[in-house]
């Protein structure tokens, strides 16, 4: 452990609260050992500059970034390197500029921090350039298989848990039904973990089918039962009755998940003739002072990861099972997809609370 080496840094895909918790935790590791580490910045287009981006990380520097949202390296989700779009309108495999900057820094090892599509592609620029990576995974979704946690995560599911909080006095007073849309992009972790901490009446997730008509038989339970309104949670991922995703077009031609929160608005407003209003939390779950859990495992991840590449342990990922922080190989990790368990312990809760999942 005593060699002297020189380690990079990276952030990837859409950001998170606990970012700043690792490469804290990883320059506070690494200096302990003598090494030198470098902060790439906005991920691998860092490596695409001339010279590559990427700034000297140390205690002074990272000292308060603890409890910051965000990364104070930048991170971007855009622009595949082996097929980069160019000002013309063409697609370019600029993956061999971004190998060379790796080269060009120095580094012995790289730590890339991204969910389970970034952790692919570093693998791949890893393994044709020879890198030595290590990964360590980030995703509000939770959805990276082989981990039970990813960083991000927990603190998504706090800013949702107190939107809910809050939306239950104005639907009270109003008799509204209440709709949160959140974020999960293909699973439903973050809805059902908030909508039972947030005592929701409905929640909706992607892995599971419904029909308006379970919503409605529910929100008249609720009225017969002498409750004036209800909460419905449901995840940005759940298509229509027919199976149909709804998204929107941006102003840059992108396509994304939105606007399932006002398709059930409308349908049900329609169907009961209820008041009902929308609040799509959006990228608020993506921002703001990290949870003490997120800031734990950060930091937890952050220390695993440089000591993978004190043991020379290159091409796995760190993961948290059963209250220990393991690690697994990359290809591994990204090769299962952990959507929610129908048969786990959060279905059977709601369902015991008598919520409706719209089945």
């Amino acid at each position: 452990m005593g060699e002297k080496r020189r380690i990079g840094v990276l952030t990837s895909g859409g950001d998170c609260a606990g970012l700043n918790a690792v490469i804290r935790a990883v320059t506070h590791r690494a200096s302990s050992l003598g090494w030198e580490v470098l902060g790439i910045q906005e991920a691998t287009h860092g490596l695409l500059s001339r010279p590559p981006r990427a700034i000297p990380l140390s205690f002074d520097r990272v000292d308060g970034i603890l409890t910051r949202g965000g990364t104070i390296l930048g991170t971007t989700n855009k622009g595949n390197p082996f097929a980069f779009p160019m000002a013309d309108g063409s697609l370019l495999d600029r993956s061999p500029e971004i190998i060379e900057g790796y080269h060009q820094l120095g580094l012995s090892a790289l730590i890339g921090v991204g969910g389970d599509g970034s952790l692919a592609i570093l693998r791949k620029l890893a393994q044709q350039g020879g890198w030595n990576l290590v990964g360590i995974p980030k995703t509000i979704d939770n959805d990276v298989g082989a981990t039970e946690r990813s960083i991000g995560f927990d603190t998504a599911v706090n800013i949702a848990t107190e939107a809910l909080d809050r939306l239950h006095f104005t639907a009270a007073s109003h008799s509204r039904i209440m709709i949160v849309e959140v974020m999960g992009r293909d699973a439903g972790h973050i809805a059902i973990s908030a909508g039972i901490a947030g005592g929701a009446d409905v929640i909706l997730i992607p892995e599971i089918p419904y029909t308006l008509e379970s919503i409605g038989r529910k929100i008249k339970e609720n009225q017969d039962q002498g409750k004036n309104y209800s909460l419905v949670v449901v995840a940005e991922a759940v298509r229509t009755e027919q199976g149909e995703p709804i998204t929107i077009t941006d102003s840059l031609g992108q396509c994304r998940l939105s606007g399932i929160g006002q398709y059930l608005s409308e349908r049900l407003c329609g169907q009961l003739g209820a008041e009902t209003r929308v609040t799509v939390l959006g990228h608020t779950q993506r921002g703001g002072t990290p949870s003490p859990l997120d800031r734990l495992i950060g930091s937890a991840f952050g220390v695993a990861a440089v000591d993978l590449i004190a043991q020379g342990k290159y091409d796995h990922m760190v993961t948290w099972q059963q209250r220990q922080v393991l690690s697994v190989p990359i290809a591994e990790a990204i090769q299962t997809y952990a959507t929610v368990d129908l048969q786990g312990p959060l279905v059977k809760t709601a369902r015991g609370l008598g919520i409706c999942l719209g089945d």
